[in-house]
C-alpha cells in the first residue's frame, strides 16, 4: 500500500529509479533530479494529463501503473500503452511542442514525481547520459509500437488477446494481472462482452486462471504459440 501521508520520495532511495532513465546517474546527478521534482499521490482513475492539453513537464512513476490512451469518435478508449514503475511519461509531446495526442490516467493508486519542462530540458542539455537514454527509449518505442500496431491490425481477436496477455504479463511481472475487463478490452481493441467470453475460453484451455478480477498466466508457451511469438 502507498503511504498517503508522505508523498515525497527521495531519488536516492527510490526503488523504481534503477529501471528508469535516471538509473545510471551519479550521486550529483541524482541530487539534481531530487531538487527539481515534486511528488504526489494519485487515486485510482485520476487523470495525469488529457488529450489536447499542452505539456508542462514530465511524470516519473515511483509506484503504480498508468494507462496511455486515445479516444475514438464515439468516445471509446483505445489503450496504446501501460506504463509501470520507473517509466517516464509525457516527454514525447514536450519535445514536439504540440498538445498531447494521448491522455494518461492511473489504473491503481500511484505515487508520481513531476519535473517541470524547463528543468527537464536543462538536464537533457547538460547530461549526455540522459540524452542518450531518451534517444534509445524513443528508438525502442518506435519499434515496439510498430510491432504492436501490426499485431493489432492483422491478427484475430483471439490472437490479439493472447498477444496482449503476454505484454501484460511482462508489465505485471510476479503480480497477477489486475485490469478491469473494460480496460483490457480497450487494450485488445474489442468489445467487453467478447473479451469476457474469450477469457473463459482461455481458462477452459488451461492458459490462464481467473481470480475474480485478477488474471494469472498458467501456460505462457500456449499463449506465445497462439500470439505467433
Amino acid at each position: 500500500m502507498l503511504d498517503k501521508s508522505h508523498k515525497h520520495v527521495s531519488c536516492d532511495t527510490c526503488g523504481a529509479r534503477k529501471s528508469s532513465l535516471f538509473g545510471n546517474f551519479c550521486d550529483h546527478e541524482v541530487s539534481q533530479v531530487d531538487e527539481n521534482k515534486s511528488c504526489a499521490y494519485y487515486k485510482k482513475g485520476q487523470p495525469i494529463f488529457i488529450e489536447g492539453s499542452f505539456p508542462r513537464g514530465v511524470f516519473c512513476l515511483n509506484q503504480g501503473k498508468v494507462k496511455i490512451f486515445t479516444r475514438g469518435d464515439e468516445g471509446k478508449e483505445q489503450i496504446i500503452h501501460i506504463a509501470k514503475e520507473g517509466e517516464i511519461i509525457g516527454f514525447r509531446a514536450m519535445f514536439s511542442g504540440e498538445p498531447y495526442k494521448v491522455a494518461a490516467s492511473t489504473l491503481e493508486e500511484c505515487n508520481i514525481c513531476f519535473i517541470g519542462k524547463e528543468d527537464f530540458l536543462n538536464m537533457i542539455d547538460t547530461n549526455p547520459t540522459l540524452r542518450n537514454g531518451i534517444m534509445k527509449e524513443l528508438s525502442k518505442e518506435l519499434g515496439d509500437r510498430a510491432i504492436f500496431i501490426t499485431n493489432m491490425a492483422q491478427k484475430s481477436v483471439r490472437e490479439r488477446l493472447a498477444f496482449a496477455l503476454l505484454i501484460l504479463g511482462d508489465i505485471y511481472g510476479d503480480e497477477q494481472i489486475n485490469l478491469t475487463r473494460e480496460d483490457m478490452a480497450n487494450f485488445v481493441g474489442t468489445a467487453t462482452e467478447t473479451l469476457i467470453r474469450l477469457l473463459k475460453d482461455f481458462k477452459d484451455e488451461g492458459m490462464i486462471e481467473i481470480h475474480t478480477r485478477k488474471l494469472e498466466i498458467i501456460d505462457n508457451e500456449k499463449l506465445m504459440q497462439l500470439a505467433g511469438r
